[in-house]
């Protein structure tokens, strides 16, 4: 790991707290839509909706919201009412304006890694770009990096594209990340470094077998990274 040059953070469930809001969001749609389908049915139908519309809308807040009024539209077999189209809008609106506070050892780690001055330091995330840049100035932590990318997916083409862009290799990139899918594997892939700092909650969609690789570091906090390094 001397090489190590680039390090690069996912942004939610990394650096700040996402996926529980998302998961309450799910909880109080499903109260609404109660009337029409009971709640297993309304979370099953709504990530297949999800899942269909990943190629067209990506990933993100907005995209959910899209994928929430849908599915109700579904569900309610077109019974939905104009109020409860505005509900269900109000309750995707409440992701846009997340705190992105912190998680604990974050800010403390990455003064650390900042002030030691050999690495380059990025958010790399995939999403909606206004969204993901909003909650990155939010969360008070721009100042310990070089830069914020927001790509529609993270890919072995997207990684190889972010060490372009800061001229290392990819054996000299470390990826930090709470999915094994998005952050982990594509990068042990090509060869990279990869550190998994698990979430207590992960949404289905990155749920992927995971293994043992020697390029891998498997935290349990935020604050080992730089014990790590």
């Amino acid at each position: 790991m001397r090489n190590i040059s680039l390090i690069a953070f996912d942004a939610d469930d990394t650096l700040w707290e996402c996926q529980t809001y998302f998961e309450s969001i799910e909880k109080e749609y499903c109260k609404l839509l109660s009337v029409y389908a009971p709640a297993e049915e309304v979370s099953k139908t709504l990530f297949a909706v999800e899942t269909a519309n990943m190629p067209l809308l990506g990933y993100g807040s907005k995209a959910f919201l899209i994928s929430l009024v849908e599915n109700a539209i579904e569900v309610s077999k077109g019974k939905l009412k104009a109020n409860e189209v505005k509900k269900i809008i109000a309750l995707g609106k409440e992701l846009l304006e997340l705190p992105a506070k912190p998680m604990d050892g974050v800010e403390e780690t990455l003064k650390v890694l900042r002030e030691s001055g050999k690495y380059n330091l990025v958010v790399f995330t995939k999403g909606e770009l206004l969204d993901q840049k909003n909650k990155f100035h939010r969360s008070g932590l721009s100042t310990y990096f070089n830069d914020i990318i927001v790509v529609s997916d993270k890919t072995e083409k997207s990684y190889h594209q972010l060490c372009e862009q800061f001229s290392v290799g990819v054996d000299q990139l470390l990826m930090v990340g709470n999915s094994f899918r998005s952050d982990i594997e594509p990068v042990l892939k090509l060869g990279g470094w990869a550190a998994h700092i698990p979430f207590h909650t992960i949404w289905l969609h990155e749920v992927v077998e995971e293994y043992e690789h020697p390029h891998l570091l498997k935290l349990d906090f935020f604050s080992q990274l730089k014990d790590a390094l």
